[in-house]
């Protein structure tokens, strides 16, 4: 009985599988020796917090793959103010369509916001570009979800305004309309007790059952963390928090792990010449976050973990993971993850003037799939 019960597990690997054999072998000469290895193959095949060993998510060990870039600057070549790049992108899966805003940088400086959608990604260059142009001077760094409870779809951003109590910050933009780009509200301050350190970027937000969260880094290896009430969002944040220190430089992206208590943030860090990404994984929002592909030996997307083609980029710069829904828990699939980055080669990214690099988009693919839709 016990021997044919543990031929029915799942083997995730050869060591898992001689496990499972010795066990069928010594269970008909001792059931005290065959509890024994049962219990050692169950550390062989299975993991903590419900994933497997072998997964990426335990082992830190992530293996990408990425064709030519899905967005460029494509005809805002031509424009009278030309685009430099696009960059700083979030998305969701809404309507059978993916929906799409990314930061927009002309030759100019100036900085706007940009939406398209489209049914699938190899569409994606042929899409239809609004800039939504709600602000006249510098807002970027979009994050876009569905509110659940104000039945609204909210636009995170950073914007700068002399006019505006903190001049730079968070802001927010709303509609009911998502694929609407004419229909956001103006921007309105989400923080009115700003940090007394100047730097605060790349403000991201993600709920749990009672509260809203609110990260941010400081360019200075710090990730930071505010929250309020979920009935009291987007306002009444508290206090900043240090939410991570280490070698860690911006766009921090968290993520609630689907079916599991475990949270992910992405970190963008630096690199001679480059940026790569970092992975961290936690229990709980405002919990302690744990180091899972946190160097460039180890990241969790580098040059060096990403097979291209063709090459296109040494960067694997600030990007957003593809999520499993489109409300504010921010879920995404921990067996389907596919993450849309930013990228440039390593002479462009050296250009004296960082506005000046020509960012452009990919989409990593788990190197198992390969690249698609």
């Amino acid at each position: 009985m016990l021997a044919s019960t543990i031929g029915r597990v799942p083997l995730r690997s050869a060591k898992g599988m001689n496990s499972v054999n010795r066990v069928g072998l010594d269970a008909r000469r001792s059931p005290i020796v065959a509890l024994l290895l049962v219990s050692l193959t169950c550390f062989d095949l299975g993991g903590h917090g419900g994933g497997a060993v072998g997964s990426p998510l335990d082992t830190g060990e992530f293996d990408w793959s990425t064709g030519a870039p899905v967005l460029d600057v494509g005809v805002g070549r031509m424009a009278v103010d030309r685009h430099v790049s696009v960059k700083d992108p979030t998305v969701v899966f809404h309507g059978g369509r993916w929906h799409l805003f990314t930061t927009l940088r002309m030759a100019s400086g100036r900085v706007d916001i940009a939406y398209l959608n489209f049914p699938e990604w190899s569409a994606a260059s042929e899409a239809p570009r609004h800039t939504l142009a709600l602000h006249d001077e510098y807002y970027c760094a979009p994050q876009v979800f569905y509110f659940t409870p104000h039945r609204r779809w909210y636009l995170i951003y950073q914007l700068a305004d002399k006019d505006r109590q903190p001049p730079f910050g968070p802001c927010f933009s709303t509609t009911t309309e998502l694929a609407d780009p004419g229909s956001w509200s103006k921007p309105q301050p989400m923080v009115t007790n700003a940090p007394d350190r100047p730097k605060w970027l790349d403000f991201w937000v993600i709920c749990d059952d009672i509260k809203a969260h609110l990260f941010y880094t400081s360019l200075d290896g710090h990730l930071w963390r505010r929250e309020t009430p979920v009935a009291d969002f987007p306002f009444g944040w508290s206090e900043q928090v240090l939410a991570l220190e280490g070698d860690i430089f911006e766009a921090s992206h968290t993520y609630k792990l689907r079916g599991q208590d475990r949270f992910l943030t992405l970190i963008e860090a630096q690199a001679p010449g480059r940026r790569y990404y970092k992975l961290y994984l936690a229990d709980r929002l405002d919990g302690s976050w744990r180091p899972v592909a946190d160097s460039l030996e180890r990241p969790f997307a580098a040059r060096e973990n990403v097979l291209q083609a063709p090459f296109w980029t040494d960067s694997i710069s600030h990007g957003e993971l593809l999520r499993a829904g489109v409300d504010e828990r921010l879920e995404v699939d921990p067996e389907n993850l596919r993450f849309l980055f930013q990228g440039a080669t390593e002479p462009e990214y050296r250009r004296g003037n960082y506005g000046q690099i020509p960012w452009r988009l990919g989409l990593l693919e788990p190197r198992s799939t390969g690249t698609g839709q």
